[in-house]
């Protein structure tokens, strides 16, 4: 996987998008922008929605159970 800068952002923060996304509809992701402390996260459809804010912590320990293949 690699992570690619979300296109068309003009905030502050750095917005990005999953390789993975690129699907049939490469709308269907969330992006990821973090800051010293915490990982914000958006559904890439609604930029100006709402956003979930974690702890790094925290996301480092959602990727983990994400990824596990047991």
């Amino acid at each position: 996987m690699t992570l690619k800068p979300s296109a068309g952002n003009t905030s502050e923060l750095v917005w990005i998008k999953s390789s993975y996304s690129d699907s049939s509809n490469g709308h269907d992701c969330i992006e990821v922008a973090t800051t010293p402390g915490t990982v914000r996260i958006r559904d890439s459809k609604n930029p100006h929605g709402p956003q979930l804010r974690v702890r790094p912590g925290t996301w480092a320990d959602f990727l983990a159970y994400a990824a596990y293949e047991g």
